[in-house]
């Protein structure tokens, strides 16, 4: 349902597409551009490994928690509406970061920030998936759009790295501004509004429970080294989390216009999608918090250096999210996911099995392997989850399968983080720091496989035959 006196999707398909692109490109980038940062900000606080994960998590925690919230806000109340408000929060955090007193100011600002990037996301996919309704031809933009992504989160370690070295980390937040206001113009003169026929109601309950399952998972996980794994308080928010996830799934189930809409898992590919996405982005959260401490404290390198050495990794990324998307739209997404758990599981195995102290041609091949992979997985997941689902759905199916991103890239950054604080005594340099990362190869190892065999396992014949009824069952309640 369109209702813009703007424009129209047909007049403007490829400059909505860049507007969408802008927003998912600050956004992205905001994932991982901070984490060159991070030697930097630990000596200006004084922070402890926890602190350096917070700075990463607080922001990925919470853009994961709204996600849902803010896609069905938009379906409700108007996708343009919901757009630009994003952008104003998101760039208003920015620049409160960029001018943050201490690390407990940060953090928050971080999760002001992550508030803002919630709007954008799921809603900058919807616009997408509303505006370009050809199958063949939502897939190419869905690649396009995923190359952004793909290209924002590889190369925001070496933007951040050039920022550190050049100016200080508080201007890794700046390059948010300019970016964010010109996309709120554009957005207010050529998308138009647009809402789902039938929106879903509000769902507070629902919402709090995703917040409290979230945040009790990841808080446990972190503060771990401190609290003691087997301690009460770790035990008590593990406990939590699963009481939070139980009463969730009970509670949605109940519900007629659920937050989160349980009945997409029935669709194999769509839930298949999912699992693949958790278990990418924590191999890249965790890879990304490992990769920088080991380059610039062991290595000694500097910020700048350390993100030049990702661009085997940016590359890759940049070049297969089209490919990929081209890929998925002939043949499926199967074939994609394939390559992208094998490249991603050989480069956790040569990391696990060497260490991360390797001559710098190996390092290279490693980079460009995780690169390979999350560059073939990333459209596959985004056209996976949105394809067969009703265009009333489009904001739900999105801000779910944008969700499980970032619960993945928090969990791989608390769970590697915690295996370091555990192991290595907080201690990021030297034989203790690369004994205790080889331990976190082994996890994001275990991260690639599980890609390559839910893939396989998915998103074959049988895999359809759950995804057509699935979607046959979306369509007779929207024709009701």
């Amino acid at each position: 349902m369109i209702d813009s006196p703007h424009a129209t999707p047909g007049e403007n398909k490829p400059l909505i597409l860049a507007i969408c692109c802008m927003s998912i490109l600050i956004v992205s980038l905001d994932t991982t551009i901070l984490n060159v940062a991070l030697p930097s900000i630990k000596r200006d606080f004084h922070a402890s490994i926890a602190g350096a994960q917070w700075t990463i998590d607080a922001y990925v925690l919470v853009l994961g928690s709204l996600l849902l919230l803010a896609g069905s806000s938009a379906d409700r109340i108007g996708r343009r509406r919901v757009f630009q408000l994003g952008l104003i929060v998101f760039t208003l955090g920015s620049l409160l970061c960029s001018v943050a007193p201490s690390l407990g100011w940060l953090i928050a600002f971080r999760m002001l920030q992550a508030v803002g990037g919630s709007m954008l996301n799921p809603v900058a996919l919807s616009i997408i998936s509303n505006t370009f309704t050809d199958g063949k031809e939502r897939a190419r933009a869905i690649g396009v759009w995923s190359s952004v992504v793909g290209i924002s989160i590889a190369s925001g370690p070496i933007i951040g790295g050039a920022l550190v070295d050049g100016i200080g980390w508080r201007s890794v937040f700046w390059i948010n501004i300019p970016i964010g206001i010109a996309a709120l113009g554009l957005a207010h003169r050529f998308i138009p509004e647009s809402h789902a026929l039938k929106p879903r109601r509000a769902d507070p309950i629902g919402q709090v429970l995703i917040i409290g399952f979230l945040a009790t998972l990841v808080y446990g996980i972190i503060e771990a080294p401190t609290n003691g794994w087997g301690g009460p308080i770790t035990i008590g928010c593990f406990a939590a989390s699963l009481g939070c996830l139980i009463a969730l799934i009970r509670y949605e189930l109940v519900r007629s216009e659920p937050l989160l809409e349980l009945r997409f898992f029935r669709s194999a590919p769509f839930s298949g999608a999912s699992i693949v996405a958790v278990s990418a982005f924590a191999a890249l959260g965790g890879f990304l918090f490992l990769n920088t401490l080991y380059l610039q404290d062991v290595r000694g390198l500097s910020a700048l250096r350390a993100g030049l050495f990702l661009l085997p990794m940016a590359g890759a990324m940049f070049f297969l999210g089209p490919v990929s998307g081209y890929l998925v739209s002939t043949r499926g997404p199967r074939l994609s996911l394939t390559i992208g758990g094998v490249s991603l599981s050989l480069a956790a195995l040569l990391f696990a099995l060497w260490g991360s102290n390797l001559p710098d041609g190996r390092l290279f091949l490693g980079y460009a392997l995780i690169g390979i992979g999350l560059g073939m997985m990333n459209a596959a997941i985004t056209n996976t989850a949105v394809s067969g689902m009703p265009r009333s759905q489009a904001g739900v199916a999105s801000a779910t399968t944008s969700t499980t991103r970032q619960v993945g890239q928090a969990l791989g950054v608390a769970i590697v983080g915690s295996i370091l604080a555990s192991s290595a005594g907080g201690i990021t340099r030297g034989s203790a720091f690369t004994s205790s990362a080889r331990t976190g190869w082994w996890f994001i190892l275990g991260f690639g496989l599980m890609v390559l065999v839910v893939a396989r396992t998915t998103m074959g014949r049988w895999g359809k035959e759950t995804a057509a009824r699935t979607a046959a069952l979306f369509g007779a309640e929207e024709q009701a």
